[in-house]
């Protein structure tokens, strides 16, 4: 099963406010951690939404908003990507994570779909399009 884990962003890091050394050299153990076991698949922080964008799509319409955006909790502020056996695989591994922050935070953890979920409307076909798709990774 792959698990999205999800950074909730903050004040701080919506304004743009960087990690001490002491924080990246507790997330960089702790990203050793994850690659020793063999359960990171990817992981990144990403910048503040002042620099981004969003696409609204309505029918065949398309309106782009750049950042930022006002609700900073609903915001994204990095991300791991993880390969376990359950969720509560997931959940162990990140009660070990040091806090993303200086300040309370949250991160966010979800399941990624995978071709069997979509059932019926996975045809053979689409199954082995998405297979194909992914060996060009």
């Amino acid at each position: 099963m792959r698990f999205m884990i999800i950074v909730k962003a903050t004040e701080d890091s919506e304004a743009g406010k960087m990690p001490s050394t002491e924080l990246l050299t507790a997330m960089g153990k702790f990203n050793e951690e994850l690659v020793s076991a063999g359960v990171l698949l990817a992981g990144e922080g990403v910048h503040p939404s002042s620099k981004g964008a969003r696409i609204r799509y309505e029918g065949t319409k398309r309106t782009v908003i750049d950042g930022p955006f006002a609700e900073t909790k609903e915001l994204i502020a990095g991300f791991w990507l993880l390969q376990v056996k359950s969720k509560e695989e997931a959940i162990e591994w990140m009660k070990r994570c040091p806090n993303p922050f200086d300040t309370p935070s949250e991160i966010e953890i979800r399941q990624v779909f995978e071709m069997e979920d979509f059932g019926e409307a996975a045809t053979p076909e689409l199954v082995a399009q998405e297979e194909a798709l992914r060996a060009r990774l």
